[in-house]
């Protein structure tokens, strides 16, 4: 599967309501969408200017949508689906959200172990499609360069 589109992009994040996190990872399961809200939330609360971190936040759990239960190939899954849209730094926090100790990665893994608490309401997803049309907007102009 190749995301060609930021409308594909919001599609995907959209199919996340209502599936759940891994059972027992970070204490619980929780809806995707929520969670992918509460994580990009958090991020654009601590890191603001950074709008790749916060996006990759927003994105890294959409493996866990198409590859349910598994815990060690979701993240690449996610960062491959990514990159064409949202470029190699998305996509290499994405695929090392689950390990790896640079600054970023960390702060990507806090903010996706706090940003799991049922019921609580981080903004919609409609908020982000701005973000994510500059983000492949630029990595576009950026792949036409080269």
């Amino acid at each position: 599967m190749e995301l060609r589109s930021v409308e594909e992009l919001m599609d995907l994040l959209h199919a996340c309501r209502g599936a759940r996190d891994t059972p027992g990872r970070c204490g619980g399961r929780v809806d995707l969408h929520d969670h992918a809200l509460q994580t990009a939330a958090l991020l654009r609360r601590s890191r603001p200017a950074d709008k790749e971190l916060q996006v990759a936040g927003l994105v890294h759990a959409v493996g866990q949508l198409l590859r349910p239960g598994d815990t060690a190939g979701h993240t690449d899954l996610a960062a491959d689906l990514v990159r064409p849209l949202l470029g190699e730094r998305v996509s290499r926090l994405v695929g090392l959200h689950a390990g790896g100790w640079a600054d970023d990665v960390l702060s990507l893994r806090h903010a996706d172990e706090s940003g799991r608490v049922p019921g609580l309401h981080a903004g919609v997803l409609e908020d982000w499609r701005t973000v994510l049309e500059l983000l492949a907007a630029q990595h576009s102009r950026l792949g036409a360069v080269d």
